[in-house]
């Protein structure tokens, strides 16, 4: 491939950050109004409910208020981003319950700011309360720290992003809580793009700088269907291995193909998992006396804390990768009052 050729292929690839947002933040499709999502988190919220109130409330039958109607307001104890709004409603119009939202997914709130108005027969309304509002208050929490890193990263470098992991309990909703954050997703499910992780590249192949080689070309048939294609690497040498290897399969490409669209369309990153700061710099200088920063997005993943990620972030990363955005969040306080 010529030079010429070589520098026209790099000019029609779609930009750093739109590879970034098309392969790490893929939560636009995670709300009610798309069947898929309501069917997926269907089963989770309720069985939430079905576990909390399957025999019934023994308070509300032995003071006898299952009977008339009462009207309900859930207010925020602390400040945050509102999230798990639309999956609020949805739980309590499961039990005839009408709920008037004030606030959107994604939207500030304030200490003592009203977020849902309800109303219903007085027993529904105090049996669906506590299921709904651990719903909010863990989406909440989880939006809110996302948010609150994702600004704290961008203040270091502003073309970094931090993004979710597979470490998710409460799967999409957990997904969508990210999302409203303004994080990214990473993967919504194992068929949604492929990441070679240290198991299968084990399985390949004895040494790791083999394995890489082997598993991008086997996963270079299959880009079509991805959302990206990603490559788990614990050196600097495997990265530049795996870099080269994007490298040779997308000038093949461009030899090849006259449709640039089709070789631009799936990105390709490069995890650097469980890295110190000075493997991280290590790794991206090793990447650029051959300019093949150019060919991959860089994710870094692991040891990383709210105290060090800014120093990550400056390190050049595209994706800060941290799985306590959703296997520990810390709920955010709502209480529902009585009006």
């Amino acid at each position: 491939m010529t030079a010429k050729a070589q520098i026209e292929a790099r000019l029609s690839r779609p930009s750093r950050e739109e590879q970034l947002k098309r392969a790490l933040f893929r939560g636009a499709g995670l709300h009610a109004g798309n069947p898929q999502y309501l069917a997926a988190v269907a089963t989770l919220l309720d069985e939430c409910l079905l576990s909390d109130i399957g025999a019934g409330d023994l308070t509300v039958k032995a003071l006898g208020l299952a009977k008339g109607r009462a009207r309900a307001r859930v207010v925020a104890k602390e400040a945050g981003i509102a999230a798990g709004i639309e999956e609020f409603q949805w739980l309590l119009r499961l039990g005839g319950i009408s709920v008037t939202p004030l606030k959107k997914d994604g939207d500030r709130m304030e200490c003592d700011e009203a977020l849902l108005e309800i109303e219903g027969q007085c027993g529904d309304l105090l049996s669906h309360e506590r299921t709904g509002l651990n719903v909010l208050q863990r989406m909440s929490g989880i939006a809110t720290m996302t948010h609150r890193l994702q600004e704290r990263v961008r203040r270091h470098n502003p073309h970094t992003c931090v993004v979710a992991t597979r470490k998710t309990p409460w799967g999409l909703l957990d997904k969508r809580a990210v999302h409203l954050g303004g994080g990214g997703t990473h993967r919504l499910g194992l068929g949604d793009a492929i990441l070679v992780k240290n198991n299968h590249l084990t399985l390949l192949a004895p040494r790791e700088e083999e394995a890489v080689g082997l598993a991008i070309e086997r996963a270079w048939a299959f880009r079509q269907a991805a959302a990206f294609i990603e490559i788990e690497v614990r050196s600097a040498e495997s990265a530049v291995a795996a870099a080269q290897a994007f490298r040779q399969l997308r000038e093949d490409d461009s030899s090849f193909h006259a449709r640039p669209q089709l070789r631009a369309s799936c990105p390709c990153l490069l995890l650097l998992d469980n890295m110190s700061l000075e493997q991280v710099r290590g790794t991206v200088d090793a990447l650029e006396p051959e300019q093949l920063r150019e060919d991959v997005l860089l994710e870094v993943s692991g040891k990383i804390t709210e105290s060090n990620l800014d120093k990550y972030a400056a390190c050049g990363a595209d994706a800060l990768s941290m799985g306590a955005l959703t296997h520990s969040p810390r709920a955010l306080d709502f209480n529902l009052r009585i009006l």
